[in-house]
């Protein structure tokens, strides 16, 4: 998973009575802004101009093959700041998330089978496994308030989870999409390299919690595997 959440202190975000606002971006206006979007990416990842560079290059590839994947989403938090010309406000990015639900009838992503358990992998069928491969948020955002609803990373990925309930209920002709009234059903899943440390923590503080396989001797292979896998949802 990309999270760009780096242990430098960032620009000071507005405050919980303020917000920002969350909507969701089409493929073409994806490809509109994919300038801001690199922007963002590479001024909340730190370092010098050679490493801004870099990094904004290598999540734009990125993000230029997922958003290729079917039902692939991103979601934008936007600011509104005085500055235009007319005395009005115009809108700067503040946060984005994205991902895609998870399919079962091809090649898993990222090894994922090799990492959840059997339940989890079968929500896959109706489409209620979704992976939240991305998440860009400034630092703040990591070490400030991580556990109240209106932190800016939860609000993304708790919005991501929902719009793609939403979408499940309606291709279901109406009936719930779990057969459990009021229960969403959609598992967010992620996989963090085991070498980042500081990822993993933000994520477990905004709510994610880590699963293994069912398999035997499951633990023991997973010491040694290349990534965590978390989940989050019910």
């Amino acid at each position: 998973m990309t999270v760009n959440v780096p242990g430098r202190r960032g620009p000071q975000g507005p405050s919980p009575l303020e917000g920002e606002r969350i909507r969701p971006l089409s493929r073409w206006q994806i490809e509109d802004r994919l300038a801001e979007l690199g922007d963002l990416y590479a001024q909340t990842a730190g370092g010098d101009s050679r490493a801004w560079n870099h990094e904004r290059e290598l999540f734009l590839r990125r993000l230029a093959g997922e958003v290729q994947r079917p039902g692939f989403a991103l979601l934008v938090a936007e600011r509104s700041v005085p500055g235009t010309p007319a005395g009005g406000e115009s809108a700067v990015l503040a946060g984005c998330a994205y991902g895609f639900p998870v399919r079962a009838d091809g090649p898993w992503w990222r090894g994922l089978d090799g990492y959840l358990p059997r339940d989890v992998l079968g929500l896959a069928v109706s489409g209620r496994l979704f992976a939240i491969s991305g998440l860009v948020v400034h630092s703040r955002v990591r070490t400030h308030h991580q556990g109240r609803d209106w932190n800016l990373a939860r609000r993304l990925q708790r919005r991501l989870l929902a719009d793609h309930t939403a979408g499940l209920a309606d291709r279901a002709d109406g009936t719930d999409v779990v057969g459990v009234p009021g229960v969403p059903g959609v598992l967010g899943v992620t996989l963090v390299e085991r070498e980042d440390a500081m990822t993993l923590r933000a994520l477990r503080s905004w709510g994610w919690r880590s699963v293994a396989p069912d398999a035997a001797g499951a633990h023991d292979m997973l010491r040694y595997a290349p990534c965590h896998a978390l989940v989050l949802g019910p």
